[in-house]
Formats: structure tokens, C-alpha cells, sequence
């Protein structure tokens, strides 16, 4: 079956909520809820630091909160279903009435769906749907936006990492199309930092264009990665420079959306870039 033509207006369905990215870019805001994440693990593992730290988000600037109960950094653990469900969902249902949609950043189908039974409209998944082989009937069951992120099980430095990524994506819209996802209700995502080396990396980020030029939003997601600290040694928390300048990269490549923990200094960054882009 064919690939699903691209959207034709610029704006994101999030469960029937139009998201505009037409010259102004979208900023996702990072909520982790566990204990682990390689940034800022264990600050909103609590549920009233969960709420707290959304809020934040949300006066910052954010347009979409990302929650995630499982950290994907490399070797991390993978958690159990039902540790994942405790850790999310009091925190969707509680957030469910912000004046922004709400992301469940998760690879597990089941986890998928309960979330969005609470009230999330998008589903963030690091697998494109060619992971779980329920996840896209999930999606399509609920008219929820998803995010379809390119990954590898391996890290091959002799693959031509842009190719696979554009494979990748053919494959994750061709299901998409099976399933019934509207167009308008799928981005895109290369996935860096996932089964790729620091060169691969930084050749996917310098394709940004090309993952546009297929005419779907492309979410660039680069907050505080080790790709930074292996261009000028850092930690997670010293990234924020860095990031910063990927991100104004991506926007200037034509990226709809960024996925970030720091929201009100790109909300900023977005603006002025934006501004500069208008005027040329």
C-alpha cells in the first residue's frame, strides 16, 4: 500500500486540537515522571512536582507536554507495564484540563491507550509504530496525534544513516495508512541520539531539510543529549547552549516542533529566529 500523502494545511491534529506551525514553531515541553531520566531524574517522579513542574511549563510557554514514565537514555532498564501505567497516569488525569494537549511518551501500545482514555491527544512513540504491533491501531482508534520516531535496534556506523531514516519513515507511514492515521495527525522524528554514532547524528541533523521536504512536521528532539557533551564536554545540565543551537538548526531547516526540558529560553530562542526567518 502507498505511503500516505503529506497534510495539506500546516498545523498538527492533536485529537481534533489544530496546532498552527505555520512560521512559528511549536515547543514541547519535557515532563519526566521517573526516577532515572539521564537529565533531571527523580524532580517530578512525585505526583504534586509532576503537576507543579507542567505548570511551569505551560506559563513558560509550552504548546504540548511530553510525560514519560519509562527513561529510553542508552542502556537504561526497561520498566515493567504496570510500573509504567502507575507512574503516568494520575499525572495525565490530573493534567488532562491544561489549556495545552498532552503527549504520553511510550512504546508500550497498552500504556498508549490508557493514557489517552485520561486525556492524552498524542502519542510519542521512539519506535515510528514499527514497534509495538498494536500501537497504531491505538492511535488511529483514539484520532490521536503521533509522533513517529526513527530508531534502530543496533548502532551500525557503516549504515547511511539518512537513507535509513527516510526508509524508516516510508515504512512507519505505510502503516499509518493500514491502520487509518490521518495525515494530518502524524510527525515525524529522526531520532536523535537512537541507534546511531555521534557522526551519524550530526549527518541527520545536518539532513534536517530532506526529513521536511516530505512535507509532515518534523519534531527535533536534542534537549541536554550526550551528542552535545561529545562536541564540548558537559553535563546534562551544562547543555543548554547547545541545544539551543541545534534547535535554531532545526528551525531554520523547517522543523515544526522542539522537544525540550528548558521551554521558556526556547520559546525565546523560536521567536527570535522566527523573526529573523520573517524578515529575510
Amino acid at each position: 500500500m502507498a505511503a500516505l500523502a503529506p497534510p495539506t494545511q500546516r498545523s498538527f491534529d492533536a485529537r481534533g486540537r489544530r496546532l498552527d506551525y505555520a512560521g512559528r514553531t511549536l515547543v514541547m515541553g519535557i515532563l519526566n515522571v521517573t526516577p532515572d531520566s539521564f537529565s533531571d531524574g527523580g524532580r517530578s517522579a512525585a505526583l504534586d512536582d509532576a503537576l507543579a513542574n507542567a505548570r511551569r511549563l505551560v506559563a513558560e510557554g509550552a504548546d504540548i507536554i511530553d510525560i514519560g514514565g519509562e527513561s529510553t537514555r542508552p542502556g537504561h532498564t526497561p520498566v515493567p507495564v504496570e510500573d509504567e501505567l502507575r507512574r503516568v497516569l494520575p499525572v495525565v488525569e490530573a493534567l488532562a484540563g491544561l489549556p495545552v494537549p498532552l503527549s504520553i511518551d511510550t512504546q508500550k501500545a497498552v500504556v498508549a491507550e490508557a493514557a489517552l482514555e485520561k486525556g492524552a491527544a498524542i502519542v510519542n512513540d521512539i519506535w515510528g509504530l514499527m514497534g509495538d504491533p498494536d500501537m497504531a491501531r491505538v492511535v488511529a482508534t483514539h484520532d490521536a496525534g503521533v509522533v513517529a520516531m526513527h530508531n534502530r535496534g543496533t548502532v551500525d556506523a557503516s549504515v547511511d544513516i539518512v537513507a535509513d531514516i527516510l526508509a524508516f519513515f516510508e515504512q512507519s507511514l505505510e502503516r499509518a495508512a493500514r491502520a487509518g492515521i490521518a495525515p494530518a495527525r502524524i510527525s515525524l522524528d529522526p531520532g536523535i541520539g537512537f541507534g546511531k554514532t555521534f557522526e551519524q547524528n550530526l549527518q541527520a541533523l545536518a539532513a534536517l531539510g530532506r526529513f521536511v521536504a516530505l512535507g509532515f512536521p518534523v519534531l527535533l528532539g536534542t534537549s541536554r543529549k550526550s551528542l552535545i557533551g561529545k562536541v564540548i564536554e558537559t553535563t546534562p545540565a551544562e547543555r543548554l547552549p547547545g541545544t539551543i543551537a541545534s534547535n535554531v538548526i532545526g528551525i531554520m531547516a523547517g522543523c515544526a516542533m522542539v522537544r525540550v526540558h528548558d521551554v521558556a529560553a526556547h520559546v525565546q530562542a523560536a521567536r527570535v529566529t522566527e523573526a529573523i526567518l520573517h524578515a529575510a
